[in-house]
Parts: structure tokens; C-alpha cells; sequence
């Protein structure tokens, strides 16, 4: 079988793997907030699109079903069966020079079925791959993931009845791997969808799909989690899974996760495995979420999301100990993007949001969805801390677009550590040519870190900028130097600009010294 990965984190040391659950070819014959993410009802428009929304709780009364056979009766005929075909291509061979199709001639010599010179063509073969969809409408919308139709040339559904339609792609959203598709047809059983706010940990979930092209298939489990997001999925900017742990397997992407009730709470999209199936692990994206990038897609043709032009970082407890806050909950602002909504406003790098529009902010993930829900145009109440001090900023959101920064959590390594080992120099000409520093940008250049140092294990690296020592601004190496001499503290705050995008840093001194 051959496996499509989700983005993820490739690096050779880690042996876990995010997939997508969709066949390819080889099973059946032959895959910053700026602030954004998805929406919030109230500030939404209605999608053009009628779906069948029961927002009731879920019913907790401690007792356990029998059987599970009346909800599956419910809504097995809702969840379908995606085919994809994504036709081969003709390459030339002679089209690059030097170019040759690796194992050709050498395996087929003389003999070679692509014939010999240059200008040879050949036709990759056709890749056909197998997920799930859940009809959401009597006249054929149908969610699904974006990387079941991704590059898709043909689709094809086929219900739990037998009956199979030629589908279209009506728009996807490669940010939360949503993607809508319609048949043409008529009254069809659409399922009824839940309020996924409402759900709970330790709710009994149902996933229901087509894992491995098996043909429909259901397993039970509970809820899990809930907000999760996780860093080998990071090509996947706005996460807001529910985890599971019904078993659920490649294929199932797109499929229905359902609570007790038949309705949707959730579309599978991936599993943390490390043999290719279930391992206990799913997730699913939450079906409001779902909902509102659906009701873009249908009446935009893409989807509308609020912009501030902030990069942020996550709070930890070493930078809360640093900017003087009680825990670690908010999201620090550790660049503002120039000309954007909260520059215009007075953010500031360094800034740590606890609030947005009333709500309490918990981590950056959270405030990049939120943002998001609050349709451009529209003014956001922003409440920092700022030194320590509170403030309240009005924000006019913009709408974030391709040619807007977005921003994104930074994820250097906050370790233990000293500043020790770390050789800095001035920025002059020289110096910026080599390590590709912006005439705009002024502090101490970090030119070696020596790999056993506690700086190295803080994630400091060469070419790195230093900005700010303990929030002193730096300039040259000189003061940089002396910024760290006879600490009164054992830890250092440094302001980063590190790799086109500015940073926070903490390095504890204190462990073994």
C-alpha cells in the first residue's frame, strides 16, 4: 500500500507519523495569526447551503446502550464512499538535460520498454485512492478532507445504498483539511449536525467510514480529548481536533465521527500510528468548525479569515517567570507585521494577550481561532499585559489574504542553559551578506554556539540576531557582552530575530552551577 503522509514533522529521529486515512493506488489495484482560523455563527452570515442543526446537549444520564444499532441504522446511510482517480502524466525525458528515469536503462539495458535516445516519454501511472464523505444536505453537499480530493481529476461517490454519482469539488481549504463536494441528486439523507462545543471528554463517540476500501465500517470509543493541535501536523494551521479513541484507519478520512444522538460531531482526518493503523489515537475535525469553513466555501468560493499581523509564541513557564505573569496561560506577541491591523493599533512585540473581545485567552492556538471567527471589518477588543501593566486595544481586524504574513507560533526550544560558548560580532556589511541580515535589522550577531552549551540546548543558533538582553535593546556586540556580565539572575530573557521572524528566548544558568 502506499501511504500518504499528512504534513508533519519528517525528522529521522522521531518514530511517530501523523497519516491521512486514504488508500492510494496500491490497496485497490493498482494520502500566524496573523491570527485566523475558523468562525463563529455569530459573525457569520448563514451559508447558502441548509443544514440540519440540532445544538441540544448531549444526553449524560450514566447509562450504557445495549446496542449502538439504532444510531448506526440512523446514520449509516448519510456517510459515503469517495473514489478518486488522479490520471498519469506523460514525462519527457530529453526535457532536462542529464535527466534519466532512475533504474532506466540500467535494469532494462538494450531492452528498455521506453526505448532508447534522448526525448524518450513515458506515462506515470494512474493513482487511485479511497476515503469517506458525510451528505450534510438533501441535494448533495458533502464534507470531506481536503487531502482525500487534493489533485483529484476524477471523484466518485457511492451512498450505503449502492447508488453512485459523479461528484464535483466545490472548494477546499488545505488550512483545516475541510473540502466540500456535491452530487447531483435529491433528498438525500443528510445527517444532522451537533454543536461540537457541547462535547465532552469521556463521551461515547462512534466513527463511521470506509477504512482500507473495506466498505462501510463502524467502531466505537470515546472522546478523548478536545483542542488538541500537535506540531507534526503543522503544515495545518488552525487545529481544534477532537481525540478519539474509536478505531479508525486510512480510508476513514472524511468519514463521520457521531455522538450517542446520530449526529455529527466530527470529520476524522488523522491518526498517530507508527505501524500505518489504529492505534488508539485519532483525530477528527470538530463539525462547527467544519460547519463555517463549509459556509465560505459554498458562498465565497474560499474562506474569510480575520487578520491581525502578529507572530506569536507560546507562554511557557520560563517566559512567564520573565515577563512577571502569574501561570503561563495567553500568547505573546513576539513581532507585530509592518502596515497591519495591530500595528495600526499599538501592539507591540512583547505584548501578551489574555483577552479578546471579553473571552480569556488560553495559548496562541486558541487566539489564532479566534481571530479568525471575527469577520473583517469588524473592531476587536484586545487586552495585553504590557510590562505588567493591563491594556485594552481596539483593533479593526483586517482580512487575511496570501500576500499577508501569517503569523505563527514560534517553537525554539526554551531548555535549561547559560550564555556560555556563544560568540557574538557587529552587524556590518560583511557580516549581513553572510548570514542574509536585513539593513533594518540592528543588535549583536550570533555567529558560533558551541554544541554542548546550554545556549545550543536552548535553541540558540548562529545567525541569529540579538534584538534585547532581559529587555534592554542591543546594538552592537559590546553591549551584548556587557548585558551579561554579572547577571543579578540566573536566567536571560533575549529577543531574537531569527530566520526573517522575531522570537523570545529564556536561558536558565541555575541547573548545575
Amino acid at each position: 500500500m502506499n501511504d500518504m503522509t499528512l504534513p508533519m514533522n519528517r525528522s529521522a529521529k522521531s518514530l511517530r507519523k501523523y497519516i491521512p486515512l486514504i488508500l492510494l493506488g496500491g490497496l485497490l489495484g493498482a494520502t500566524t495569526a496573523v491570527i485566523a482560523g475558523g468562525k463563529s455563527e455569530k459573525n457569520r452570515p448563514a451559508p447558502e447551503v441548509k443544514l440540519s442543526v440540532d445544538d441540544t446537549p448531549v444526553a449524560r444520564d450514566g447509562r450504557i446502550a445495549a446496542s449502538f444499532a439504532p444510531v448506526v441504522r440512523k446514520v449509516s446511510p448519510s456517510v459515503v464512499q469517495v473514489y478518486t482517480v488522479q490520471k498519469g502524466k506523460v514525462i519527457n525525458s530529453g526535457m532536462v538535460p542529464g535527466f534519466q528515469i532512475p533504474g532506466f536503462p540500467q535494469f532494462f539495458g538494450e531492452e528498455s520498454p521506453f526505448g532508447q535516445g534522448p526525448g524518450r516519454q513515458f506515462r506515470t501511472p494512474s493513482q487511485r485512492g479511497a476515503g469517506s464523505g458525510v451528505i450534510v444536505t438533501k441535494d448533495g453537499y458533502i464534507l470531506t478532507n481536503n487531502h482525500v480530493v487534493d489533485g483529484a481529476d476524477e471523484l466518485n461517490v457511492k451512498t450505503a445504498d449502492g447508488r453512485e454519482f459523479k461528484a464535483k469539488v466545490v472548494g477546499k481549504d488545505p488550512k483545516t483539511d475541510v473540502a466540500v463536494i456535491k452530487v447531483e441528486a435529491a433528498d438525500l439523507p443528510a445527517i444532522a449536525i451537533a454543536d461540537s462545543e457541547k462535547i465532552e471528554v469521556g463521551d461515547l463517540v462512534l466513527a463511521v467510514g470506509n477504512p482500507f476500501g473495506l466498505g462501510q465500517t463502524v467502531t466505537m470509543g470515546m472522546v478523548s480529548a478536545t483542542g488538541r493541535a500537535t506540531r507534526e501536523l503543522a503544515d495545518l494551521p488552525y487545529q481544534d481536533f477532537i481525540q478519539t479513541d474509536a478505531a479508525i484507519n486510512p480510508g476513514n478520512s472524511g468519514g463521520a465521527l457521531v455522538d450517542i444522538q446520530g449526529r455529527l460531531v466530527g470529520i476524522n482526518t488523522a491518526i498517530f500510528t507508527r505501524n500505518g493503523g489504529n492505534m488508539g489515537i485519532g483525530f477528527a475535525i470538530p463539525a462547527n468548525l467544519a460547519r463555517d469553513v463549509m459556509g465560505d466555501l459554498v458562498s465565497d468560493g474560499k474562506v474569510i479569515r480575520g487578520y491581525l499581523g502578529v507572530f506569536l509564541q507560546e507562554v511557557t513557564p520560563q517566559l512567564a517567570k520573565k515577563f512577571k505573569l502569574d501561570d503561563h496561560k495567553g500568547a505573546l506577541v513576539a513581532e507585530v507585521a509592518p502596515k497591519s491591523p495591530a500595528e495600526k493599533a499599538g501592539l507591540e512585540s512583547g505584548d501578551i494577550v489574555t483577552q479578546l473581545n471579553g473571552k480569556d485567552v488560553a495559548d496562541s492556538r486558541q487566539l489564532r481561532l479566534e481571530v479568525a471567527r471575527i469577520r473583517p471589518g469588524e473592531t476587536a477588543t484586545v487586552k495585553v499585559l504590557r510590562e505588567g501593566d493591563a491594556k485594552t486595544i481596539k483593533v479593526k481586524v483586517g482580512e487575511l489574504d496570501d500576500e499577508n504574513v501569517v503569523a505563527k507560533n514560534q517553537s525554539g526550544r526554551n531548555d535549561e542553559g547559560t550564555l556560555n560558548g556563544v560568540t557574538v560580532a557587529d552587524l556590518d556589511t560583511r557580516m549581513r551578506r553572510q548570514f542574509n541580515v536585513p539593513a533594518k535589522i540592528e543588535g549583536a550577531l550570533v555567529t558560533q554556539v558551541e554544541p554542548d552549551s546550554a545556549a545550543a540546548e536552548a535553541g540558540l543558533l548562529p545567525g541569529d540576531v540579538i534584538l534585547e538582553i532581559n529587555h534592554e535593546r542591543v546594538t552592537s556586540a559590546d553591549e551584548a557582552v556587557k548585558l551579561t556580565e554579572d547577571p543579578k539572575e540566573k536566567t536571560t530573557l533575549l529577543k531574537l530575530w531569527s530566520r526573517n521572524t522575531t522570537r523570545f528566548l529564556v536561558v536558565d544558568e541555575s541547573d548545575g552551577q
